[in-house]
């Protein structure tokens, strides 16, 4: 009995035990939180609209500045400098055809005396040698009479010995005179020869004597040297008073209008530049030189390419005349700007909106992600310009490792106000800050007086943009 009230009760402790558990199990249970469907992230991107159209791509480069037209003042002959031109200094203007230096001319002279002299004499000796060349004709002439009159006379003696009649001794006498006129003949006609090589030398004589003379006169022209061109002067260097030699370099002449700008491009971009021929093609270019806080800008054309790369260089260095180029002078380091040919059905986007692999990020109807494949063709500077079958869809403007194909995106669209934008960047100046400002503008000759005026009265109005402010003060060392 007792082993069954034992079996009993533990049966019963198992089973208050098992609903003890169950019920701390359920209670458990009950009091778990609810477990949600996870909610998708989306990410705010700036977007731009793919707009196709024709597009001209502009090449920027750094070039320099230099005349078409320099030309080396050499001293031809050698002499004392006894005449310089007033404005023959560094930078001195000069006019075409204005005597810039004159050398002593009293040893020229005394040459072209001398060469004068010659020619007469030689002239002379030709009139001499004319007068015995006719003299000399005339004795053969005669010569030839008389040997014709002796020759006639021997026959006719000849023929009144055959008769009977004449006597040996006077047909060898008539005989002995015919052969006596034939040999003066003869040294008649050597004289003549000899009058005619000393005609041909007489001439030759005038020649060279003539020849000496213009050299002579060249030399006496040399002694003064003039400007062939309207141009200034720079690196002068000689006095009144000096004694120069012989190809002796006095200084250089530029002329300052006829500018052209060199620069360098690398040999894809110079591949752009030559059409379907191989021939480099006359683009158009803009140059800007940075003066006084503002920037000079200049019209040009390229005309030509280097001959060679060059040893040590890169790329290919290119040329282009400059039209309207006031304030540019030789030596300026100016911006090249080259409008190559315009591309038709391209798309411009920031250079930020493709990835490594030439992929951009679109938006679908449901402002979903996904990546379409461009062709670049040209980057200018922080964007590029490129074909592919996303016109008029939006295009994110910057990729992110978060960004990718599917991802939802909520397309924040930009529409700041431009007109506000360069409010911005104007202040107000004080009178102090005004005058000092004009100061400087105003005492400034390498502006051209059009842009002077121009940033003149900017600087008279009430407001007046920060960054022109900050470029000329910089200038000024404020």
């Amino acid at each position: 009995m007792i082993g069954l009230f034992l079996a009993a009760t533990a049966m019963g402790l198992l089973f208050f035990a098992a609903d003890m558990i169950g019920g701390a199990v359920q209670k458990r249970l009950a009091d778990a939180p609810e477990v949600r469907a996870p909610r998708e992230r989306v990410f705010s991107v700036n977007v731009v609209q793919a707009r196709a159209g024709t597009e001209t791509p502009v090449l920027e480069s750094f070039g320099a500045v230099q005349s078409r037209r320099r030309l080396e003042l050499r001293a031809a002959v050698g002499g004392r400098v006894i005449e310089l031109a007033p404005g023959f200094e560094v930078g001195g203007t000069v006019k075409a055809g204005q005597v810039l230096v004159r050398l002593d001319r009293a040893d020229a002279h005394a040459t072209v005396a001398r060469a004068e002299s010659a020619v007469h004499d030689a002239e002379a000796e030709g009139r001499d040698a004319a007068r015995a060349l006719e003299l000399a004709r005339d004795e053969q002439t005669a010569a030839e009479e008389q040997a014709a009159l002796r020759t006639r006379a021997f026959e006719r003696q000849s023929d009144l010995a055959d008769r009977g009649v004449g006597t040996a001794t006077a047909t060898e006498t008539a005989e002995l005179a015919a052969s006596s006129a034939r040999q003066a003949v003869l040294a008649r006609r050597q004289i003549v020869t000899q009058s005619e090589a000393r005609i041909e030398q007489a001439v030759s004589l005038v020649s060279n004597a003539k020849i000496a003379l213009d050299e002579a006169q060249r030399r006496l022209e040399e002694t003064t040297i003039t400007a062939p061109f309207d141009g200034a002067l720079s690196d002068t260097s000689v006095v009144e008073g000096r004694l120069v030699s012989a190809n002796e370099r006095l200084a250089e002449l530029i002329d300052p209008d006829n500018l052209e700008v060199s620069f360098r491009v690398s040999t894809a971009q110079y591949a752009r530049l030559i059409d379907e021929h191989g021939a480099l093609i006359k683009a158009q270019i803009s140059a800007t030189l940075d003066v006084a806080g503002i920037d000079l800008e200049a019209e040009g054309q390229i005309t030509r390419a280097g001959a060679a790369a060059g040893e040590g260089a890169s790329g290919r260095l290119i040329f282009a005349s400059l039209t309207h180029a006031a304030g540019f002078k030789p030596g300026d380091f100016v911006t090249v700007h080259v409008r190559e040919p315009a591309l038709a059905d391209v798309i411009r986007l920031p250079s930020s909106a493709l990835d490594a692999q030439g992929r951009v990020l679109v938006l679908d109807a449901q402002n979903r992600l996904e990546a379409e494949s461009v062709e670049v063709l040209r980057r200018v500077g922080d964007e590029v310009l490129v074909r592919g079958k996303i016109e008029g869809r939006d295009v994110v403007e910057a990729q992110s490792p978060l960004l990718g194909a599917g991802i939802a995106v909520k397309p924040l669209r930009s529409g700041a106000d431009p007109e506000q934008a360069d409010g911005a960047s104007m202040i107000a100046l004080t009178e102090e800050r005004r005058a000092k400002l004009v100061a400087f503008v105003e005492a400034n000759d390498r502006m051209p007086q059009e842009a002077k005026a121009r940033v003149l009265a900017k600087l008279a109005e009430p407001e007046v943009p920060a960054k022109m402010i900050e470029r000329i003060e910089s200038r000024m060392g404020g």
